[in-house]
């Protein structure tokens, strides 16, 4: 029954994004990183908190989930012979996991902003296109010095390049404007400061800026 097979993926899938591995890394460093900088458990704050080598470990193992999460619907579809249509499941897995990572179930629905484990979720999904997102990341980065401006920036360039490169897969794009909105929202707190001009820049000693 596909509907039943969409079900699991997506339980499957978020139960994969919704690893707290920012939580953990820290935690297994005595450390609780709700409590520190923006008290975030995504990547930036790691990067922030816990330093760049176990900060960089936290982003690339965020961008992994959501990668496995899409690679493995497709692999246990086809090892399990599951009548469901392939792309809506590897789309359906994606969501999950960006879910998962944003809402953890483990840390009372609180986890982090989803911009890493979107980014693996689209490295399996539209790769040229999260390649577009992530040159306007690193530009927006290089020209503000904010994260926080590259993460939305490219948050709102994803959806524009995937309807672009895939005008023919209205799926993808309307999930795709979906999970954007969703990461722009997470950062209203992050637009707010850059508004009052309060936002912290890279470098600043402060610990305010949000994390992904």
């Amino acid at each position: 029954m596909p509907v039943l097979n969409y079900i699991l993926i997506v339980l499957g899938a978020y139960l994969l994004g919704s690893i707290p591995t920012g939580f953990l890394v820290a935690k297994a460093k005595g450390i609780d990183i709700r409590s520190l900088g923006s008290g975030n458990i995504g990547a930036t704050n790691a990067l922030r908190v816990l330093g760049k080598p176990a900060g960089t470990f936290v982003l690339l193992a965020d961008a992994l989930k959501g990668f496995a999460a899409v690679w493995l619907s497709a692999e246990l579809a086809g090892k399990y012979h599951v009548t469901a249509d392939l792309e809506t499941l590897r789309i359906l897995a994606g969501i999950g996991a960006v879910l998962g990572h944003n809402y953890t179930c483990w840390l009372k629905f609180k986890g982090g902003k989803g911009i890493a484990t979107t980014a693996g979720v689209y490295l399996a999904l539209a790769p040229w296109a999260l390649l577009v997102a992530l040159v306007v990341f690193i530009l927006a980065v290089a020209l503000t010095k904010y994260v926080s401006v590259g993460s939305v920036t490219s948050a709102a360039a994803l959806p524009i390049t995937v309807w672009v490169m895939t005008p023919h897969n209205l799926s993808l794009g309307i999930v795709t404007t979906a999970l954007g909105l969703l990461a722009i929202y997470k950062h209203k707190s992050n637009i707010q400061r850059l508004m009052a001009g309060t936002e912290h820049r890279i470098g600043n000693k402060t610990k305010t800026e949000g994390a992904k």
